[in-house]
């Protein structure tokens, strides 16, 4: 059940804008394990002069990718590092933005925080 938010900062292409978020999910679905159709992807557009970073960064051509990932149930540390890394280079391939400027958080667990169609995930 992974969910994925995604918010991209700046212009993309055209050509990378169409299918973005089918991209995405399929890319998060198969990283994370999960079935066909249980991958949920919601996506959002920033404008580059609503994004900012303290000391007057970042330099002009940075547009980053910020994401954030919830699980039923977050994986260890050495499954997360994996992740993170694997993640964050196929969102980047997505996007056509270098993976150091992709940001990912995991989420806490959302087993017994998550409800979907007002059934609680156990």
């Amino acid at each position: 059940m992974p969910i994925l938010e995604l918010c991209v900062v700046g212009e993309l292409a055209p050509e990378r804008r169409v299918g973005l978020a089918a991209r995405v999910a399929d890319a998060a679905g198969a990283l994370c394990g999960a079935a066909p159709g249980h991958t949920w992807v919601r996506l959002a557009w920033l404008a580059r002069e609503h994004y900012a970073e303290s000391g007057g960064g970042p330099p002009g051509d940075v547009q980053p990718v910020f994401a954030s990932l919830l699980l039923a149930d977050p994986p260890d540390e050495d499954e997360r590092v994996r992740l993170a890394a694997a993640l964050s280079d196929a969102l980047a391939r997505a996007c056509g933005r270098p993976a150091e400027h992709v940001h990912l958080v995991f989420e806490p667990a959302a087993r017994g925080r998550v409800a979907f169609g007002g059934r609680l995930v156990r």
